[in-house]
């Protein structure tokens, strides 16, 4: 007997993904308050800047409530392919978000060079709350890409991405803000720029994950449909074969068709059975398939 769980539905894919922004917003939001909070009370402009960078977090996972409410999968007069795509979009503005972290960490970082750090009064409190909201981002960005990649959801995996630059961040942060508390004022402002690099790299994973998506992109080789089409019984030949979407979510093929049916019934069942192969195969898809004469000859698997 097979074991293996069943994807989930489309409605509680998004129901699930929602739950996820919901709890990481409230998470977020704890751990802005702590880093504001900490950073009046020790004195560091550089943890009141994370603090404010923190603020996207949250502003991620509300912008992610509205695309997830936005990408229904059901299609509609206006949008007859779906809403899915509002999803990838979503993903892209926490690209551009990460984008712009990136150009405030390294701006301030250039604006400090040459500076003498404020002192700051570290202690063992506020420590341990730093390592508090730590351990807080750390488990945001596991969870949510834990969850992400069972759904298969860009939005979640790209806002994981974005939580674990804002991990990164807190630890420069942190290592700067002790580094500073023992007189090595440098410290702060040499580990921003590794930092920046770690941003603009989520950033980099974000966008190439998502773009491909939202420009059409081959979603499964005309090859490997080519292959499976051809096992269908009736099929003499396939060809200009095109593929688009997200495998796991939906994939649009389209295709020529040429098929030994003489009759339109027999003819319909058959494509039936082809877009019955293509599903079993790759999960959601919706085949357009255009019938050619039994005669016709063409060995153009792709456009």
């Amino acid at each position: 007997m097979d074991t293996s769980a069943s994807p989930p539905s489309t409605s509680s894919r998004r129901r699930q993904v929602r739950q996820v922004l919901l709890i990481t917003l409230g998470l977020n939001l704890l751990v802005v308050s702590i880093k504001g909070g900490l950073g009046l009370w020790i004195g560091s402009l550089s943890l009141l800047a994370d603090a404010l960078h923190s603020v996207t977090d949250g502003a991620n996972n509300i912008l992610g409530l509205v695309t997830n409410q936005m990408a229904s999968p059901k299609p509609d007069r206006d949008h007859p392919y779906g809403h899915q795509k509002f999803e990838a979009v979503g993903a892209l503005g926490i690209a551009a978000l990460l984008a712009i972290a990136c150009y405030e960490i390294l701006r301030s970082a250039v604006v400090r060079i040459g500076t003498v750090a404020d002192p700051v009064t570290m202690d063992a409190i506020s420590l341990w709350l730093l390592l508090l909201v730590l351990g807080v981002n750390i488990f945001v960005a596991f969870y949510e890409r834990r969850v992400g990649q069972r759904l298969d959801s860009p939005l979640l995996i790209a806002d994981a991405h974005h939580t674990m630059g804002d991990v990164w961040i807190t630890i420069a942060v942190l290592g700067g803000l002790v580094g500073v508390w023992l007189g090595w004022n440098w410290l702060d402002v040499a580990l921003a720029f590794p930092v920046a690099v770690l941003v603009l790299h989520s950033g980099w994973q974000v966008l190439s994950t998502n773009l491909p998506w939202l420009v059409d992109r081959m979603a499964i080789a005309p090859e490997e449909i080519h292959q499976q089409v051809m096992q269908v019984p009736g099929v003499v030949n396939c060809h200009s074969i095109a593929s688009r979407g997200r495998l796991g979510q939906r994939v649009f093929v389209d295709m020529h068709l040429v098929v030994t049916a003489t009759d339109i019934k027999t003819a319909h069942d058959i494509t039936e059975t082809v877009e019955s192969k293509l599903i079993a195969a790759y999960g959601p898809v919706r085949a357009t398939i255009h019938l050619e004469p039994s005669d016709y000859i063409s060995d153009q698997i792709s456009y």
